[in-house]
């Protein structure tokens, strides 16, 4: 690993080497391997910089490492440091105002994704084998989907949290990045609590989501989709398990509470008016309840340091100060409603496939307001996985008009192993 490579993609926030907690001469499954931290991570003798300078300023350094980290290593792996990320993890663009953005390794013109920003680049541009990163609101599947890498976010509680500064706590996860799908699997061999990664179910169902995949232009949507259907009629010799459905109307009819976001945060942007009125209720009620637990965690500090916020940030962070617990009660009952409602359709087999974001990385320094309709498409894809608590692993599929293209693929809480196992048998028909 080449030092003049680590200062050039601007991915790293320091640099510093842990080795692994174990006799070299030991068979661990991440031997040899190297991986980086997103700066929301505590690792022992290092301040936990969450993005912004301030913060970092006005924190001391971490006495103790994060459990996730020290499994790493236990198994292994060396950490080489820790990485940029988006100011309090509060956006998916990967855009720093303090500290730089970390390049795009496919498209040096395009945003890296956010909020695990230099975590995805890093490993994009083979300076680690893997790399971990959090993901509340898609800050894992968006980065890798923009770098063309895989990226997991597991089923919400399976890896723990300990450690690492809370966003918003409903919705936090650990996720890690891989260019390699036997990294990705080896990684979460360590991290997922089972033992069933060598063996399991096959899925009986593969469910592609037509509404979502409308989201995408034409071109995308039918290429994306006649890559899984083709794919599935190679590994499973039949058409049968490849069910469609729009996704939007079945969570209209089984998430009764989300009547409630129905009205509220419109977008007046024409593309918002092709996303399913549901999937954008639940962007709504997901957003209400982020911006509450991040209020409810972060607000005393913000009102008393008032640090400086980059664009975009600011008017998130200064929104979510705002918010009270009105219809907070409503939020919760729509995640188990929704995770109820999802169980119901895939049950412990079944697979759902959807876009990982609405189309490829925006440009550099695009203003937030042209952003808008392309925030609100993908916050109603993000949204599904977010508010359910279940899986869902970002498969990149090449590259299209010189940008990346991928494609996602969701299963039930607590089915991360057969999820895997699926992107695993996707993966080897695409290489072939």
């Amino acid at each position: 690993m080449e030092m003049e490579a680590l200062e050039s993609c601007g991915a790293f926030m320091e640099k510093f080497t842990l080795q692994p907690i174990c006799s070299a001469s030991e068979e661990l499954p991440l031997n040899g391997l190297t991986f980086a931290v997103k700066d929301i991570f505590d690792v022992e003798g290092h301040v936990t910089g969450f993005g912004n300078p301030e913060w970092a300023n006005t924190h001391s350094a971490a006495t103790s490492t994060a459990p996730t980290v020290v499994s790493l290593l236990n198994a292994g792996a060396t950490c080489v440091g820790k990485t940029v990320m988006d100011e309090m993890a509060y956006s998916i663009n990967g855009e720093n105002f303090h500290y730089g953005t970390p390049i795009n390794p496919v498209s040096s013109d395009r945003v890296p994704g956010g909020s695990s920003s230099g975590s995805a680049v890093a490993v994009g541009a083979k300076l680690v084998d893997f790399s971990l990163g959090t993901d509340t609101g898609g800050s894992v599947r968006v980065p890798a989907s923009y770098c063309g890498i895989y990226g997991i976010r597991p089923s919400h509680g399976v890896v723990s949290t300990a450690g690492v500064i809370p966003m918003a706590q409903s919705f936090d996860t650990v996720g890690w990045f891989a260019r390699d799908l036997r990294i990705l699997k080896l990684v979460g061999s360590v991290l997922l609590q089972s033992d069933s990664h060598s063996v399991g179910p096959s899925p009986n169902n593969i469910y592609i989501a037509e509404d979502c995949f409308k989201l995408l232009d034409s071109k995308s949507n039918y290429q994306l989709i006649d890559t899984l259907v083709n794919s599935t009629r190679k590994l499973y010799g039949s058409d049968d398990m490849i069910k469609y459905l729009s996704l939007g109307d079945y969570i209209e009819g089984n998430v009764p509470s989300l009547k409630k976001f129905m009205t509220i945060g419109t977008c007046s942007n024409v593309e918002c008016s092709y996303i399913p009125s549901s999937l954008r209720a639940l962007s709504c009620a997901m957003r209400l309840l982020q911006m509450y637990e991040f209020k409810e965690n972060h607000g005393e500090w913000v009102s008393n340091v008032k640090p400086s916020l980059g664009p975009g940030i600011a008017e998130r962070v200064q929104d979510a100060l705002k918010t009270t617990d009105e219809n907070i009660d409503v939020c919760r009952a729509v995640k188990a409603e929704l995770r109820a409602a999802l169980t119901a359709l895939l049950g412990d087999c079944g697979i759902l496939a959807i876009p990982t974001v609405p189309g490829p990385p925006p440009k550099l320094r695009t203003d937030t307001t042209a952003l808008e309709g392309f925030r609100a498409k993908a916050f109603s894809l993000l949204s599904i996985a977010g508010v359910s608590g279940f899986c869902q692993v970002s498969i990149p599929l090449g590259i299209q008009d010189n940008l990346p293209i991928s494609v996602s693929l969701l299963a039930n809480h607590g089915s991360d192993w057969l999820l895997l196992n699926v992107v695993e048998a996707i993966h080897n028909v695409l290489q072939e």
